[in-house]
């Protein structure tokens, strides 16, 4: 096969166009769903992407102490949302993230209250 001949992965998932329909060129665009802000042409404009290269003003750094206690918080947090029954297709992986901010949170937690 030829580099020319070759199919997008996308243009090999597609169906083919059914009697009476036009192919859309490779380039365009998808179209929107009917009935959306964008097939009725209301919709806004996208917002523009962050450069990347572009710099964060500095922050203050956060204190250690405010750092560990923010993580515990989001901790309980995620646990009390996977409890409850909160993304189930998801609820593996993020158990296992969980378990394992707990484990990195109960060797730091000694370490500053000052013990070794």
């Amino acid at each position: 096969m030829t580099p020319s001949s070759t199919i997008s992965p996308a243009a090999a998932m597609s169906s083919p166009p059914r009697p009476g329909e036009s192919t859309p060129p490779a380039n365009a665009a998808p179209s929107a769903p009917p009935g959306t802000a964008e097939s009725r042409g209301t919709a806004q404009p996208p917002e523009q992407p962050e450069d990347p290269g572009k710099a964060e003003p500095p922050q203050a750094p956060i204190p250690t102490a405010e750092l560990i206690e923010k993580l515990q918080a989001d901790r309980l947090w995620l646990l009390r949302q996977i409890d409850a029954g909160a993304w189930p297709e998801w609820r593996l992986d993020l158990a296992a993230l969980e378990r394992e901010l707990g484990e990195l949170l109960d060797r730091v937690t000694p370490l500053q209250d000052g013990g070794g």
